[in-house]
């Protein structure tokens, strides 16, 4: 038997570099070799052909050559099938495999898997939930995944013109009569579509769909430095979300996707600004170092354990404690301008009852408190009344406020101001009483809150109620069928959340917009593909249509790779992988310099929009 048959035979009695076609994962391989992992250790050592080529024997000892054991890897193409067509297209970048990059991470076409709608399972459905306009209530659905979910790299030098502010199409006011296009015209007494201060900020709500990198560097230009805070609520990469895919770089892409997106938050925010951002045990951590290196040691505020649950109804139960908390960091953009924080919260009514139980002859309602002893040692009473008390102090612990637990079938006109809309991807949802606190925490009407992990909308929803600017960004397409119904909901009045609490009765309005699609268009085509028949024959619109990497070897790939039985052999969805990498990812929306080339096919409308946004 040959040399590398042997290895082969060898590396594959370990599963953990097997992926889920039970072919080898050379990276695997290669980074538990540079760990020095013991049990890969043990099995090159037992046997004695890998002990011979790949130990130094010294003395009593075997010493690992570790680079003539990765050298033979890389020369010998010890990989899956996948990474081995990834390498013959082509992709490569300063010399170097795309898979090798550790430049930035840029794009996560669909990152928002764990945001949307319901848990995937195994089998790749997810649950969603439809309006159903004859009996007024959300239907519960199942359906296959429509997304796969990659992360991607480009160079530090290719970046400019991927972060270059994004043109946008398909903008339409919801407002309490309805949806105004920009079609029909600007109002009287308007210079533009979108509502302006006095400075010339744009003052309208604003929903946006696209990714958010992009779309967070979309919005320097008008709102840097003007962010009173924002709130996010990311994927908590627990290793059934959207960081499964290449799941050996997954902790270092996590925080690198994260990285992206902070150091552009922290650009929009107010110095006087804040940032929390709610995570669970699998990142915290880690992303408080992050965060410390963002956003400067000096300006971490406080970290808040959110104390959702019961060990009944806790996440994670089993062998280990049950875990019932999640965490929310938070920053200032620069703490020594901060304002002054709400630290007190409003008595419950609970609390009340417990409490403040005695009555005066005026009627007013009070607690007996102990003051300090006085210098003979006797304790003194005082009355403490409730309508002169700020309220109960507010520390970093938050048990009183639990998950939203909604049964969206049970949505009837007697029972929807009991519920808040869905069920959150964990089991329960953010509820609206704990984007209030954060929100009123920091700050005032008309105010600006960001959230660019958007999701169903919690926040935007309770900003909106709250009388606070806000800007919600997602790229995921329910954003447009459920979250812009869910405010369009609040615009007219809804009662669920925290509206019976703020005396909510309606009004106001947003914008959505979406950021004009490049090859963003042929990601949605690519995954739309049910076949290798139907993904292959795609590929001649792909090279006329779209902007392709320029190291992507077109022809070879025409010709020969993917008529290849071995690569027919891989699974859809790799096959969809390797196309999307062949697209330019400079490329996926259409920048606002482009705007106005034919290709492009944007609307006057459109183009009229951008440039009202741009003030240009």
């Amino acid at each position: 038997m040959k040399f590398k048959d042997v290895l082969l035979e060898l590396l594959k009695t370990d599963n953990r570099l097997l992926d889920s076609e039970g072919e080898l994962m050379g990276n695997k391989i290669q980074d538990l070799a540079d760990k020095t992992d013991e049990k890969l250790i043990e099995l090159l050592l037992d046997n004695s052909e890998t002990r011979e080529k790949f130990f130094l024997k010294i003395k009593n000892v075997f010493v690992f050559k570790t680079s003539d054991f990765k050298f033979y890897l890389d020369e010998n193409k010890i990989d899956n099938s996948y990474t081995q067509y990834e390498n013959r297209i082509g992709l490569t970048s300063k010399g170097k495999f795309l898979k090798d990059s550790n430049d930035i991470v840029l794009d996560f076409p669909y990152k928002d898997c764990v945001l949307e709608g319901g848990q995937s399972t195994e089998e790749g459905t997810d649950t969603y939930f439809e309006w159903d306009e004859k009996d007024q209530h959300y239907t519960e659905k199942q359906a296959k995944r429509k997304e796969i979910f990659f992360n991607s790299v480009l160079a530090k030098d290719e970046i400019d013109r991927l972060l270059e502010p994004k043109a946008f199409t398909n903008t339409k006011r919801y407002t309490v009569n309805g949806i105004d296009f920009p079609s029909r015209g600007v109002p009287e007494g308007r210079g533009g579509f979108f509502t302006r201060d006095e400075n010339g900020t744009i003052k309208d709500n604003l929903i946006i769909k696209g990714n958010n990198l992009l779309a967070l560097h979309t919005l320097k230009k008008e709102f840097a430095g003007k962010v009173n805070l924002i709130y996010i609520d990311p994927p908590f990469n627990t290793g059934n979300d959207t960081f499964k895919y290449n799941d050996n770089f997954k902790h270092s892409t996590w925080l690198t996707f994260m990285r992206n997106r902070l150091i552009i938050a922290r650009e929009l925010l107010k110095e006087d600004g804040n940032i929390f951002i709610h995570i669970d045990i699998n990142e915290v951590h880690y992303l408080k170092i992050l965060c410390d290196e963002v956003f400067y040691k000096e300006n971490f505020v406080e970290e808040i354990i959110w104390a959702y649950g019961s060990p009944s109804g806790g996440r994670a139960s089993g062998a280990k404690p049950v875990n019932i908390h999640d965490t929310i960091l938070h920053y200032s953009k620069n703490y020594s301008q901060r304002k002054q924080f709400k630290t007190y919260i409003s008595y419950s009514e609970k609390y009340i009852k417990d409490w403040f139980k005695f009555y005066d002859d005026d009627g007013r309602q009070y607690r007996r408190r102990m003051r300090n002893r006085d210098e003979n040692g006797t304790s003194q009473w005082e009355k403490q009344y409730l309508d002169e008390s700020k309220g109960m102090p507010l520390s970093t612990v938050w048990n009183d406020i639990k998950q939203v637990y909604a049964d969206p079938r049970a949505y009837k006109e007697n029972q929807s101001h009991k519920t808040e809309l869905l069920k959150d991807f964990s089991g329960g949802q953010k509820p609206e009483v704990l984007l209030k606190r954060l929100i009123e925490m920091i700050t005032e009407k008309n105010d600006i809150v960001l959230d660019f992990h958007l999701g169903t909308g919690t926040t935007v929803s309770s900003a909106h109620k709250l009388n606070r600017q806000y800007i919600g960004i997602e790229q995921m397409n329910y954003v447009q069928t459920f979250t812009c119904r869910r405010l369009q909901n609040v615009i007219n009045g809804d009662s669920t959340g925290i509206s019976k609490s703020v005396n909510w009765q309606g009004g106001g309005s947003f914008v959505y917009l979406e950021l004009a699609k490049n090859n963003q268009n042929a990601i949605e085509q690519i995954q739309h593909c049910k076949s290798y028949e139907e993904l292959t024959s795609f590929f001649d619109e792909m090279c006329e249509k779209y902007f392709l990497h320029y190291n992507v070897k077109v022809k070879q790939f025409r010709e020969g790779i993917s008529k290849e039985d071995n690569f027919k052999k891989l699974s859809l969805d790799n096959q969809k992988e390797l196309f999307i990498k062949m697209l330019d990812l400079n490329q996926l929306y259409v920048n606002v310099s482009d705007m106005e080339d034919k290709k492009y096919n944007l609307s006057e409308d459109d183009i009229a929009i951008t440039k009202d946004f741009y003030q240009l």
